[in-house]
């Protein structure tokens, strides 16, 4: 399956392709809209395509299919995801997602709530300030995503102003206790096969950064209701939360992946790639681990760099081996030159047996060549090629082979400079 991520750079797209990245019968691409985007750094296929909202957005999309092929298109922002079902039938590539019926309903909370009001409990609105029965409230667009634009509104006057400034805010009442998320899997044949709750513990721009499962059998049951007024293809999800007296509010559902379903990735449910299944009518099993498990995040550096090189000289004492251990990012980062053809060169003033140090570590093979530099010699002098890169923990190493050959050296906090984990 040739899989187009779109957009790609939006915090779902990074999660589809960090699902998708091992899985064996998937190549990845990415496009999104010429705008800074992390998608680049992140997919090694990357090409951008005006966003759905502008002209020309639709022939732009097609002749990428073409080009590389694509089989199916994955999307990752709720305007895109309504807009390609809304061209499905149109596409030379196969759209993951649920119908287009319900994906109209998702994409609006008030008709959301108005298609779900009688199976479960959704949040009391008001159609104008005058409405308000008391404050705070709460206010949101009723088409909108990441918390944009979501905000508490404490007093009629600040209603007023907000409302005359954006119409299109949706009133309801606040909703002070916990939130949740409820990643979900529905077969289009069997229905719900799988609904984890989990609790939002801190959020940033409507995305949660840290998260843990929880047993809750009320939510459970929503999720059953919900699937049971809405048809769904694959993965979807909703939110809820309480209110101050403890009950249960719905807030959204969502006919796609949840940007944090990487923890029910890691319980062992990938539900892009389910997904995928789902579309191509492959019947799954889901095999969850069990387990408490929680996630925390925070920003990932990746970096782009114009070094070309095709031989590393590599040290081993508090380089390689740190405190006595081999360090793994350095290592992911030599199977990656292994990967790619780059000669592997160890460079080191090891004191003891540099084999048999090399083999109690289980490295004895990775290396084209060791040399044993004596003590005294500059390091420069044992490295003949000019396309090269050279780490070692020493400053006075690296600055010696700088000044000596003008090559690139890096210790081993500059490694994730190195490493290149953009899905392929």
């Amino acid at each position: 399956m040739r899989v187009l991520v779109f957009p790609g750079g939006t915090e779902l797209g990074l999660e589809i392709g960090r699902a998708l990245a091992g899985a064996k019968e998937v190549a990845l691409f990415s496009a999104g809209a010429d705008v800074s985007s992390h998608a680049p750094f992140a997919f090694a296929r990357h090409r951008t395509i005006p966003p759905v909202t502008e002209l020309g957005w639709f022939a732009a999309l097609q002749e990428v299919v073409e080009a590389w092929s694509i089989t199916h298109i994955y999307p990752a922002h709720d305007d895109v995801l309504l807009a390609l079902a809304q061209h499905s039938e149109q596409l030379r590539a196969r759209v993951v997602t649920s119908p287009l019926a319900t994906c109209k309903i998702c994409r609006s909370k008030s008709l959301t709530y108005a298609h779900l009001r009688d199976v479960v409990a959704v949040p009391q609105t008001s159609a104008s300030p005058s409405a308000v029965p008391e404050f705070p409230v709460f206010v949101k667009p009723d088409q909108g995503q990441g918390s944009q634009r979501a905000r508490r509104i404490d007093s009629r006057a600040a209603l007023d102003v907000a409302l005359a400034a954006e119409p299109d805010l949706l009133v309801s009442e606040y909703l002070p206790g916990p939130e949740y998320t409820v990643d979900c899997f529905s077969d289009r044949e069997r229905g719900l096969l799988y609904a984890g709750p989990r609790e939002r513990i801190r959020t940033r721009s409507g995305i949660a950064m840290s998260t843990t499962f929880v047993d809750d059998p009320e939510l459970q049951a929503w999720a059953a209701h919900i699937a049971k007024q809405l048809a769904f293809h694959g993965a979807w999800f909703f939110q809820a939360k309480r209110d101050a007296a403890g009950a249960l509010k719905l807030l959204e559902v969502a006919p796609r992946p949840a940007g944090a379903s990487s923890l029910t990735r890691a319980r062992g449910i990938n539900l892009p790639l389910l997904s995928l299944y789902e579309a191509e009518g492959v019947a799954v099993d889901l095999l969850p681990n069990a387990g408490s498990l929680a996630l925390d995040r925070a920003l990932t550096n990746r970096y782009r760099h114009d070094f070309h090189y095709d031989t590393v000289y590599v040290d081993l004492d508090d380089t390689l081996l740190l405190r006595g251990a081999v360090h793994p990012p350095l290592v992911a980062f030599l199977y990656q030159c292994l990967n790619r053809g780059i000669r592997l060169v160890l460079l080191t003033r090891h004191r003891g047996e540099t084999a048999d140090t090399l083999a109690r570590h289980r490295l004895q093979s990775l290396f084209d060549e060791v040399i044993v530099v004596p003590r005294g010699v500059p390091k420069s002098k044992s490295i003949t090629v000019a396309a090269a890169i050279f780490i070692d923990d020493s400053f006075a190493e690296r600055r010696e082979v700088a000044q000596a050959l003008g090559i690139p050296t890096f210790d081993l906090s500059m490694l994730e400079l190195l490493l290149d984990d953009r899905a392929v």
